[in-house]
């Protein structure tokens, strides 16, 4: 469904609220699992997670496994328009805050990833993913998958499913969804 920014506002809204009230550690916890599942086979590659915020599900479990054997990063937002770079994370690593309330290393290498653990607001059935309205991995998944194969995947709650979403042309849609209940692929 190709739909405006007054669609997606009002689909953002309600996907807030589904998220925040789905929120709960043991729900985390169970996505996180099932996300080191999926990371496994990558191990190796360059896995990007992020730093939880608000009521995101939390990554960091399947993050700090995959440290054993993979390098990870974080995404760094550079500027408004602009694609998000990544900085190398380590568990314990220093970090600062950075925008949006979202935490990032003081230092390390920048590095490019194979595979992006995505979060979002709410995710569709066709793959399509919402997000906050920045349009920061849009842009970054188009530069990267410009230049070569990367994987997405798309991180949440099961509560975060919608029908369908609003889409516009820029929009890049997610590879895999993982959540505590489920692995979604696209192809």
């Amino acid at each position: 469904m190709t739909e405006g920014p007054d669609a997606k506002a009002s689909a953002r809204k309600a996907a807030l609220e589904r998220r925040r009230a789905a929120h709960d550690p043991e729900r985390s916890a169970r996505a996180a699992a099932r996300l080191l599942e999926v990371l496994r086979p990558y191990a190796g590659a360059v896995i990007a997670g992020y730093m939880p915020i608000r009521s995101e599900v939390s990554p960091l479990p399947a993050m700090a496994a995959m440290a054993q054997l993979s390098r990870i990063c974080v995404p760094v937002i550079q500027g408004g328009g602009l694609p998000l770079v990544f900085r190398e994370w380590r568990p314990g690593c220093a970090m600062t805050d950075g925008p949006f309330g979202a935490r990032v290393p003081d230092a390390g290498d920048l590095l490019e990833p194979d595979v992006l653990i995505v979060p979002l607001l709410a995710f569709d059935r066709q793959g399509a993913r919402l997000g906050y309205g920045g349009g920061f991995y849009d842009r970054t998944l188009e530069a990267l998958r410009a230049r070569r194969p990367v994987l997405a995947i798309g991180f949440a709650y099961a509560a975060q499913e919608a029908g369908t979403l609003p889409t516009e042309p820029t929009d890049q849609p997610l590879d895999m969804i993982v959540t505590e209940e489920a692995v979604l692929r696209f192809d």
